[in-house]
C-alpha cells in the first residue's frame, strides 16, 4: 500500500467511483482527489509542493496572460475532449500575441455524481496536451456543485507566457493594403461538435481541429516579425473574427469565397443543416494579417508547418469607414459578412 493510500484510507475507485460533495469540501476527500487524480496527471516541480500558489521563473520579455473558460458539450467529441481543448484554447490565446506559452493554471467545477473515470480521462488528456506543448500546469482549484446544478465538468484555464518586446502584434494594427491569411480548413471543430451532439453521421468522419498553435506562430514570427495581427477564430468562426479585427483597426475587409479552405464534407454538412461554415468554430486555426509584400513569404512558412499545410491568402484589408467585411462569392457576386447574430450552436468550447 503506497503512502497516499495509507494517508487517506481506501484509494479512489477510478473505474466506477463518482465525485461526491465531500470531494469539494476542502477536507481529506478533496486532498485525496487532488493527489490521486490531478497531481498524478500533472506532476511537476511547481505543483508538487501542493501550496495555494506556484512560484515560477520567467525568462526575459513582456508578460502575456490569458484566461479562458470551457463549457463544451459533449465533453468528449470526435478528435478531442474538454481536457485537451482547455489546454489548447488558452495556449492559443497567449500565442496570438506572438508569445511563447510557459505555464497554465486550471480550475475545475465538477457536478456531484460525475464519474471519476471520466474525470481521470479528462485530466490525462489535459496533461498529455500540456506535455506535447511544452507547458506545465502549475496550480489549480477544484469545486464540486450539487447534482443538477452543473453539467459534468467546467474547466477554466489561465495561461502565462512571454513575448519579445520588439514584437507588436495587435488586433488594432490591420492597415489598408494588408493581406489576410488563414492557416487551414475552417469549421472542423464546430461540425465535429454538432455531429456528435445531434448523433449525425456523414460519409467521412469530421474531427475537431483542436491543437496548440504556438509552434506555428513561432515559425511565422521568426520569418516575418512584422506581422500586424494574429487571431484564432473560435466562437463565431472566421466571419466574427474578421469583423472583430475590422472594428478594432477601423478598416474594412475584402475576402474571396473561392480562396477560403473548407473541407467538402464540412461544407456539405453545413448546407444540410442550413448553417454557414464561416461562422463555425475552430480550435486549431489562426488568421494572420501582414503587409502585402510579406504575404507570400509568410504563406510559405505556414505551409511548411504541419498545422499550416492548407494555409491560404483569402483577401485584403481595405479602407472603409463602416468597417464592413465583404466577400466576393464563388458566383462572382458579393455579400456582406456580418457579425454573428444569435448563437446557432452554443456550448461549443
Amino acid at each position: 500500500m503506497n503512502a497516499r493510500v495509507r494517508r487517506h484510507g481506501r484509494a479512489l475507485d477510478l473505474r466506477a467511483g463518482r465525485v461526491d460533495m465531500n470531494h469539494g469540501s476542502g477536507g481529506r476527500a478533496t486532498t485525496q482527489l487532488v493527489e490521486e487524480l490531478f497531481l498524478r496527471a500533472f506532476d511537476n516541480e511547481w505543483l508538487r509542493p501542493m501550496d495555494d500558489q506556484a512560484r515560477c521563473d520567467l525568462p526575459p520579455g513582456r508578460l502575456v496572460v490569458a484566461t479562458d473558460a470551457h463549457v463544451v458539450s459533449p465533453l468528449f467529441f470526435p478528435g478531442g475532449d474538454i481536457g485537451g481543448l482547455s489546454v489548447h484554447g488558452t495556449i492559443n490565446d497567449v500565442a496570438m500575441a506572438g508569445a511563447r506559452p510557459l505555464y497554465l493554471t486550471a480550475g475545475f467545477i465538477i457536478e456531484e455524481g460525475f464519474l471519476l473515470g471520466d474525470l481521470k480521462r479528462i485530466a490525462d488528456s489535459m496533461a498529455a496536451a500540456a506535455r506535447a506543448a511544452g507547458v506545465s500546469v502549475i496550480a489549480g482549484d477544484t469545486k464540486v456543485v450539487e447534482r443538477g446544478k452543473g453539467d459534468g465538468v467546467f474547466i477554466t484555464t489561465t495561461g502565462v507566457g512571454v513575448v519579445d518586446p520588439a514584437l507588436d502584434i495587435h488586433a488594432h494594427r490591420a492597415q489598408p493594403g494588408d493581406c489576410l491569411l488563414v492557416s487551414g480548413f475552417i469549421g472542423d471543430h464546430g461540425v465535429a461538435i454538432m455531429s456528435e451532439r445531434e448523433h449525425l453521421s456523414f460519409d467521412a468522419r469530421i474531427l475537431s481541429d483542436t491543437a496548440a498553435l504556438h509552434g506555428l506562430v513561432g515559425a511565422m514570427v521568426q520569418a516575418v516579425p512584422t506581422i500586424h495581427c494574429l487571431r484564432d477564430p473560435t466562437r463565431g468562426g472566421l466571419a466574427t473574427a474578421l469583423n472583430e479585427i475590422a472594428d478594432q483597426s477601423g478598416v474594412g475587409m475584402h475576402i474571396r469565397e473561392s480562396a477560403i479552405p473548407i473541407r467538402p464534407e464540412v461544407r456539405a454538412a453545413c448546407e444540410f443543416l442550413g448553417l454557414d461554415p464561416l461562422y463555425m468554430a475552430n480550435e486549431g486555426k489562426l488568421i494572420a494579417v501582414c503587409r502585402a509584400g510579406d504575404a507570400e513569404r509568410l504563406l510559405a512558412v505556414m505551409r511548411a508547418h504541419p498545422l499550416g499545410a492548407q494555409a491560404a491568402i483569402i483577401g485584403e484589408v481595405a479602407a472603409d469607414p463602416f468597417h464592413f467585411v465583404e466577400m466576393e462569392t464563388a458566383f462572382g457576386g458579393s455579400r456582406m459578412v456580418d457579425w454573428l447574430a444569435g448563437d446557432p450552436l452554443p456550448r461549443i468550447c
